[in-house]
């Protein structure tokens, strides 16, 4: 899902050029003002609205409203301020609700699954890349597989056979699997009784 700055639009007031990309990559560039200081800006961008300022405190630093640019209307504005460490956290966070938002206004409906998905493995194959990992693919299928299975399960109460016809698995596919994967499976009594 891609956020424009029709959607959010933030002013980033950090040095550190890892928040910047952070953000920047993030919330697609169009929609991220970064600056080492709001004393930096270009006259036409302190009179723009923001949605978020985020601005980086450093070690030692009093406090960061007196970094935030006098026009911005502070009851109609998210303000961040913190460490770096706080600022990244804030990047993952302000991206959800952006795209939470961008998905209201575009379908009036939440988030896909799709969307979300794509979202939390974007961290996960980064860190598996920087990381010099291998065989991704079967990894994240068998972190998607279980959790899905085992849901089906319990939706189905441990009938394996609606489970499967649920999964869209031939249900000895699905045996395979739960034993596999060593997914636990509980059955209430009224569902064996029937199935004997």
């Amino acid at each position: 899902m891609s956020l424009t700055s029709s959607v959010f639009s933030i002013l980033l007031l950090s040095d550190d050029p890892d928040i910047q990309s952070q953000f920047k990559h993030a919330f697609k560039d169009a929609s991220v003002t970064a600056a080492k200081y709001a004393s930096t800006l270009p006259k036409d961008v302190t009179r723009r609205t923001f949605d978020a300022v985020i601005v980086e405190l450093k070690p030692g630093s009093s406090g960061g409203a007196a970094a935030i640019p006098t026009n911005i209307d502070l009851t109609h504005t998210l303000v961040i301020t913190g460490s770096r460490t706080v600022l990244k956290r804030a990047s993952k966070l302000m991206q959800v609700m952006a795209m939470q938002s961008a998905a209201g206004a575009d379908r009036k409906e939440a988030l896909s699954l799709e969307d979300y998905l794509e979202w939390k493995m974007g961290d996960f194959v980064k860190g598996m890349r920087d990381g010099s990992g291998r065989n991704l693919h079967p990894m994240l299928i068998n972190a998607i597989e279980r959790p899905l299975i085992t849901r089906a399960l319990q939706e189905t109460k441990g009938n394996q056979i609606q489970a499967a016809e649920l999964l869209g698995l031939n249900r000895n596919t699905l045996r395979k699997k739960i034993h596999d994967l060593h997914i636990p499976v509980k059955r209430n009594r009224a569902a064996q009784t029937r199935e004997a």
